[in-house]
């Protein structure tokens, strides 16, 4: 009887979930249900194992709608069915083809329309819905001719009154219009709820033959899908036999040039993996990701291949990764086995700037009708919930902002937001868009809209309708091809050495940036400002207190500093067995026999499975599941639930105590969600050396190509501070010498125009296109001459000193800007008459005060470049203590002048800490703490200087000084406003900091952790 449900997937229309769909039709004794959301397929998936866990055939179909208009109905007959529609609403949503107001010729679907819409001549599986509300329109003849081709047509959209509401404000959210205003054509009829099988019937009793047809649909229509069927490409050369064929020449091909043919161990490994991978039917996601990587290398990209996918021997000789398994002890089975349920993915990032490529190398080499991005459904969040309701019931903008700012428990309890509370609750987990996947793509053996539509956002690839879940659940494993910044600061770097020194980097070349003694020295220091992961705060602070001196503990380093691990106090555990490896005691044997190159803690994934295996005594399918936990991959809480009781329940057989079984369980869940693989951290670790290796040997260089690159943890600032500590002379843009990008000129610095706040990069690309094609500009006027610009845009070039090769001051050059464009208008350039002299202007000499450059370089680029911050303090003090000297002042109470860098707020039991990184005058960098009864005295004021006070403590190797005090100090005022008191602070404003936060729980302190150093437990 219900041939058209909708679930919450039809975006702001359904209001049911999949799961509330098919439990109230299961209580109603509903025993076939049809599924059919509105242009989209996103739920049918999910849809068929929920009614089949309730025992109801389901049956999958489509409601297409053009804009608001329903045009038909679509019913699967099987379930290729699905892909016939799936194909034309591809083509409406990519292509731009129109959907035609009846449907096109169907072999495997049903077809339904409403009784507005009647085709002229209706084909053979073609039908018309009439509802309850419909049947005493069948008196007339037009209709009573045609009732032999009618369905009985029960929409199912909501289940209550309240989601009706609902569902009305859901329809004012999508027509962003007052609820007041919605008209009747914008929503659903008010029967369009679950009635009684046993009503309709009643309903129809008049027209049994309307009844027989509705039931010969339900009966002829089957939803059969194989979820275990491998459904991404099959064959890379045609064959299975072929595939294996190739990768195993390719395999050995690296395997010479990786190990030399005469490593039995690498050799034997090999051949162990090639058994796996085509056992499992896997060679040809190893050929493809191959193939990618090899169009990657021709094209002179860098790419980096991580995670799970660094344990095999294969994909290292095939150099997907650059990670030696052997070298780390890596276990394939990690990565695959054939104890696996689903087949893992590989993990492949590029520089940002490369990444696109790749995209369309992959789009066109494997077809655009087998590859697509996967898909997210994006969730109604807290403030766009109270946004999005409270715009329809018509709040003002002010009252929006409270709400979306305030909790609910303190909101206005007056009776409009009392019901948009009513339906923020009711949207809880509600998606409201479709998005794309950062990085999951997609490749099918059958096309892909055999399984999906496709829709078209922004970006310009196409994604499925499902997200990373489904894709999984229903066979399609995706390859994650990602980007980021420090791969690009890499590659430019590498090809900057070569333009300014005509040096070849071979920086894939592992020799020369793992384990290079000059490069561990900068790494136990934490030298490692701009370089790829290891540069924030927190990481170098880390560096420190393990005194960071090879590759193997950079690796641990790289996965100790995730959530996991620092969330079950482990990370500070490590660092203390790390220095003092003679003065710790294992917790239990287990522990020292397989996590004694970790002294006995849990730092990797593979550790943790370890545990929950050999101490805990759980199954490979259970240590999978706490693997997927681990990963943020799986969905079920009940399942990790389950692993909990059987972890618990093992123990306790084992003889293991209570104590150490909950401790050993508090520190495994701690890892859920947030916690790397080895070959992941060792995948960071090899990058981050990488770039390690290029600041230390090529500083100039690498801090030009950060910069370019729009650097990583820090602001622009920071990276030009680097710069300069490295010898680099900062130089403000330049009309003859800088380009949109930063340039490197011996060692000059040249700014570029990208760094200029309000700059048009129109104007910058013109500037340099211009001279590069009829050279230097000579003068001012030349320049106007050339380039057609206004007096707003030339005057931020004259203030920040883009022509001080003229010799003219700014006060100068603004005056003769002015009179040259007296009436000018850029698109009038043609009209103008310079080819004459312009007559040479003698203007009096105006004066212009020591600093009043550095302040139109803080209002055009947000920082001072021809000073430092320090130079612009009223004070001449600059502390009694600097950071060359801290580690002398443990335990002692310092005063120090600092500028501010960055700061994160981190949670603790008595309210949010802050964590400050400063440098001090010379320009050396270094940490604090401030605590929460500290900071309601002394809070942070802004960017700036300040002046410290506070006690050294030295942790490890690494002093943080604690602050008891601190004073925000005052700049001198603005020399460019000497005769107008109230602009004199305006431009101190803009002194920026870098501030973040987490959300992480507060860290346990040492009593909370339950195992000790030199434990006491009885039973072992």
């Amino acid at each position: 009887m219900y041939l058209n449900c909708h679930s919450f997937h039809s975006l702001r229309y359904g209001t049911l979930s999949v799961e509330g769909l098919v439990k109230k039709a299961y209580e109603l004794g509903v025993k076939v249900l049809v599924l059919t959301d509105i242009n989209t397929v996103t739920a049918i998936y999910d849809f068929k194992k929920e009614c089949e866990k309730y025992g109801i055939k389901p049956i999958a179909g489509i409601e297409v709608r053009k804009e608001n208009k329903l045009l038909y109905i679509t019913i699967a007959k099987t379930f290729s069915g699905i892909g016939e529609v799936n194909k034309i609403l591809s083509e409406y949503h990519c292509d731009g083809k129109d959907l035609s107001e009846t449907a096109p010729e169907f072999d495997q679907v049903f077809v339904v329309y409403p009784i507005d819409n009647i085709p002229a001549i209706l084909k053979k599986d073609e039908y018309i819905g009439i509802r309850e509300t419909e049947l005493n329109l069948l008196v007339r003849p037009e209709f009573k001719k045609l009732i032999s081709k009618m369905v009985i047509l029960q929409p199912v959209t909501f289940s209550t009154k309240e989601e009706y509401k609902l569902h009305c404000v859901l329809r004012a959210v999508a027509h962003n219009t007052l609820l007041s205003k919605l008209t009747k054509k914008e929503i659903c009829s008010k029967s369009e709820y679950f009635k009684s099988p046993k009503n309709i019937q009643d309903d129809f009793q008049r027209y049994p033959e309307i009844i027989e047809n509705t039931n010969n649909i339900l009966n002829s229509c089957s939803f059969e899908f194989d979820f275990k069927e491998v459904k991404n490409k099959k064959y890379y050369t045609g064959s299975k036999k072929d595939d294996l064929k190739l990768l195993r020449n390719l395999a050995y091909a690296g395997l010479k040039k990786r190990y030399g043919l005469e490593h039995a161990e690498a050799k034997k490994r090999v051949e162990k993996e090639l058994k796996v991978i085509d056992d499992l039917h896997f060679s040809a996601y190893f050929l493809i990701t191959w193939d990618i990587i090899r169009y990657s290398n021709s094209a002179g990209f860098m790419h980096v291949g991580r995670g799970s996918g660094a344990n095999s021997i294969v994909s290292y000789c095939l150099e997907i990764t650059d990670i030696c398994p052997i070298e780390l002890d890596l276990y394939f089975e990690r990565f695959l086995n054939l104890n696996r349920k689903t087949p893992p993915d590989f993990d492949l990032d590029w520089s940002w700037q490369d990444r696109d490529t790749m995209l369309e190398y992959i789009f066109n080499r494997y077809g655009k009708d087998h590859v697509a991005f996967c898909g997210t459904n994006v969730e109604f969040k807290y403030k766009s919930k109270f946004r999005e309701v409270g715009k329809v019931f018509g709040l003002p903008k002010e009252e929006l902002d409270e709400l979306t700012k305030k909790s609910m428990e303190i909101h206005d309890h007056n009776s409009v937001v009392k019901s948009i509370h009513e339906c923020v609750k009711l949207l809880e987990k509600f998606p409201n868009q479709r998005s794309m996947h950062a990085c999951g793509i997609l490749i099918s053996e059958a096309p892909i809209t055999t399984y999906t539509a496709l829709e078209m956002p922004p970006k310009g690839f196409p994604i499925v309708q499902f997200d990373m879940h489904t894709a999984e659940e229903i066979g399609l494993e995706k390859f994650d091809i990602l980007s980021q910044r420090g791969l690009g600061t890499i590659n430019d770097t590498v090809k900057l050495i070569k333009k300014t020194r005509g040096i070849d980097v071979d920086i894939r070349d592992t020799s020369i940036s793992k384990n290079e003694s000059k490069c561990n020295e900068h790494l136990s220091q934490g030298k490692t400002i701009g370089c790829f992961y290891i540069e924030s705060p927190a990481m170098r602070g880390l560096l420190r207190r393990l005194k960071c001196e090879d590759y193997i503990t950079l690796v641990a380093a790289s996965s100790i500093i995730r959530p996991g691990v620092a969330q079950s106090g482990m990370m500070r555990e490590y660092i203390y067995r790390h220095n003092n490896p003679d003065k710790f005691e294992y917790f239990h044997p287990i522990f020292k026999e397989h996590l004694s190159d970790t002294y006995g803690i849990m730092v990797y994934q593979e550790d943790v499975i370890k545990i929950a295996q050999y101490f805990g005594g759980l199954s490979l399918a259970d240590g999978d599941i706490l693997r997927r936990a681990m990963s943020g991959k799986g969905r079920s809480l009940s399942a990790l639930q389950k692993v909990k009781s059987d972890f618990f329940e093992s123990c306790r057989k084992l003889g293991h105590s209570a104590q150490l079984t909950a401790e050993a369980y508090r520190q495994i869940e701690s890892f859920a969600g947030y916690s790397f693989c080895k070959a992941h951290s060792a995948s960071y670790a090899v990058e981050s050396y990488q770039s390690l290796y290029l600041k230390v040997y090529y500083p100039l260089e690498f801090m030009v190509s950060v910069i370019n690159n729009q650097g990583g943890f820090y602001r622009t600032e920071v990276y030009i501070h680097e710069a300069k500590m490295s010898g680099g002379i900062i130089r403000t843009p330049c009309v003859n010498n800088s380009e949109f990008q930063t340039v490197l000129k011996g060692k000059e610095i040249y700014l570029g125009f990208m760094n200029l706040e309000n700059f048009e990069d129109r104007i910058s690309n013109a500037i340099v296109e211009e001279r590069q094609k009829n050279g230097n500009y000579k003068s001012l006027e030349d320049f106007i001459k050339r380039i057609p610009i206004g007096i707003e845009t030339l005057q931020i070039l004259i203030f920040i000193g883009a022509f001080r090769f003229t010799d003219k001051p700014k006060n100068v050059l603004l005056v003769e800007a002015r009179l040259l464009l007296v009436n000018f208008k850029p698109e009038n350039k043609e009209l103008m008459l310079f080819e004459e002299p312009v007559e040479e202007f003698h203007l009096p000499k105006l004066k212009r005060e020591e600093f009043e450059d550095a302040f139109d370089e803080i209002e055009i680029i947000g920082f001072p470049i021809s000073c430092t911050s320090f130079d612009l303090l009223e004070t001449k003090y600059r502390g009694s203590v600097y950071v060359k000297d801290l580690l002398k002042y443990h335990k002692r109470q310092v005063k120090m002048l600092a500028y501010l860098i960055a700061r994160k707020e981190v949670p603790t039991k008595k309210g949010k800490m802050y964590f400050g990184t400063w440098i001090d005058v010379n320009g050396d960098y270094f940490d604090t703490a401030h605590f929460p009864d500290n900071l309601k005295n002394y809070p942070f004021q802004g960017g700036g200087c300040y002046l410290l006070l506070g006690t050294v403590e030295v942790d490890f190797h690494f002093p943080t000084i604690t602050i008891h005090k601190m004073a925000h100090m005052r700049m001198i005022p603005d020399p460019r406003y000497a005769y107008d008191k109230e602009k004199q602070y305006d431009i101190h404003k803009q002194i920026k900091e870098d501030v973040s936060l987490t959300f992480r729980k507060p860290y346990p302190q040492e009593h909370e952790i339950g195992l000790p150093r030199h434990h006491h437990i009885a039973n072992q």
